[in-house]
């Protein structure tokens, strides 16, 4: 592999805060010019978002309230992923914990970085079908949500509207409406 005339060298990395889900670092860098700066950026351990697809076309949709932004957002489900899981693992548990659904296929569609310039945060696309409600939903002990179903058309028109204006949504709906997803199963 070629090595890039943009990359920046590490010179010093420290971690300044451990929370639960972040970490926050700090680290020194020469840039391609031979100049130093420091670069601030979260750790994050990554996300799957699903794509749930009900056998009349709907898409499962959640309502949430983000507490950054104090306001509620439509989304579709998705969870970070928990240490030694991979994508199916951690779509199938969040699919489960927010929706009650469980589902017979599985495909995975892309991978996006939705903070790119202060994170690495990435976030695996997945679609679901051949969904079946669960006997019991076992949700987060500090999760709260609304559950509940629209056409493609109904949640492009809300994205359209600005109903619908989380990024990893956007894309997921964005993504549906561009490609044929029969051809990923």
């Amino acid at each position: 592999m070629i090595k890039s005339r943009l990359m920046e060298e590490t010179l010093n990395s420290e971690n300044v805060w451990h929370g639960s889900l972040l970490d926050l670092r700090i680290d020194k860098v020469r840039l391609p010019n031979g100049k130093e700066t420091v670069r601030e950026y979260v750790l994050h351990p990554g996300a799957v978002m699903i794509i749930p697809l009900l056998e009349n076309g709907h898409i499962v949709l959640i309502r949430q309230h983000r507490y950054p932004l104090h306001r509620d957002f439509i989304e579709l489900p998705a969870g970070k992923f928990d240490e030694g899981e991979d994508w199916l693992g951690t779509g199938q548990r969040e699919l489960l914990e927010e929706t009650g659904y469980t589902a017979d296929y599985w495909a995975k569609l892309t991978t996006i970085y939705p903070c790119i310039g202060y994170s690495n945060e990435k976030i695996v696309l997945a679609c679901a079908k051949g969904l079946h409600l669960a006997p019991q939903i076992k949700t987060d002990h500090d999760e709260f949500l609304e559950i509940f179903n629209l056409t493609l058309q109904e949640a492009l028109k809300m994205i359209h509207c600005g109903e619908i204006d989380d990024a990893k949504t956007m894309a997921g709906l964005l993504w549906l409406a561009t490609f044929n997803i029969n051809q990923v199963f």
